[in-house]
């Protein structure tokens, strides 16, 4: 079977209307940059390296999804369920986080400058030194719970 390519993703998403079903699918380093996942059940793919600016993942189930060096900027996560998640070095610059639940994910280096927390569950979050939050400060200098009201 050969590589999914952009193209093939796009064209097995229109007809899969709302909600498509891409558990467990390995999108690693794909360009998907734009595109439309709302509602989405997203559990466990592999999503590394993967370009997501601008994507709408909004009310997406992407719970225990390895999301590790993934780029988000301006990425629409609102709702979304990033329990168990796998963010690290993750790029989630002026990303829409509001609502979203991160029970138990790993943010480790993860870049969350100016990105919108308000709302979220930040439970068993997993970060470092590294990471850096939406004022910019880094790793224990924020606190994870002052970026959700």
């Amino acid at each position: 079977m050969g590589e999914l390519t952009r193209k093939d993703l796009v064209l097995a998403l229109i007809p899969a209307g709302v909600k498509p079903r891409l558990a467990g699918l390995d999108l690693s380093a794909m360009d998907l940059h734009r595109l439309d996942f709302e509602g989405a059940n997203m559990r466990g793919a592999r999503l590394s390296a993967s370009n997501l600016q601008e994507a709408i993942l909004r009310s997406t189930n992407l719970t225990g999804a390895d999301m590790q060096v993934a780029q988000l900027p301006f990425a629409d996560l609102n709702q979304a369920n990033l329990n168990s998640a796998n963010l690290t070095g993750a790029n989630m610059t002026a990303a829409r986080l509001t609502g979203t639940s991160l029970v138990g994910a790993t943010l480790n280096g993860a870049i969350l400058k100016d990105a919108n927390l308000k709302g979220a569950t930040v439970t068993g979050l997993r970060y470092d030194e590294n990471t850096i939050w939406p004022d910019g400060k880094k790793g224990s200098q924020g606190n994870p719970a002052d970026y959700t009201s």
